[in-house]
């Protein structure tokens, strides 16, 4: 099954967006936007980009963690990854995007 997106407002009226593996696991959460269509270009941006090994900025969490961003052209976070704990994981979690990320599906939950 492929992945799909959810699109979601939160509790405090923002609007965000998850990506989902065919299996239902999370794999890249966008930060909060005040407008859905912000969010919605958001989504757009991890279509455009997630297939570019050089849009993956890798990182380690202050407790040790790894994690992963997808970054735009301009170098703007448009998605974090879970943490992971080894980089084999890590590399799965970017693989899973780039299978993942392309979909046209996105879910309004709002």
């Amino acid at each position: 099954m492929a992945g799909w997106f959810e699109l979601n407002k939160s509790a405090n009226a923002q609007y965000y967006f998850v990506l989902k593996a065919g299996n239902g696991e999370s794999v890249l959460s966008s930060e909060q936007y005040a407008a859905k269509n912000s969010a919605e270009n958001g989504i757009a941006s991890v279509q455009a980009n997630c297939t570019a090994e050089d849009r993956y900025e890798k990182k380690t969490a202050s407790n040790g963690k790894l994690f992963f961003n997808l970054k735009a052209a301009n170098h703007q976070v448009i998605g974090t990854s879970q943490m992971y704990g080894s980089e084999q994981t890590r590399e799965t979690g970017i693989a899973s995007v780039k299978t993942n990320g392309t979909t046209k599906t996105i879910k309004d939950n709002t």
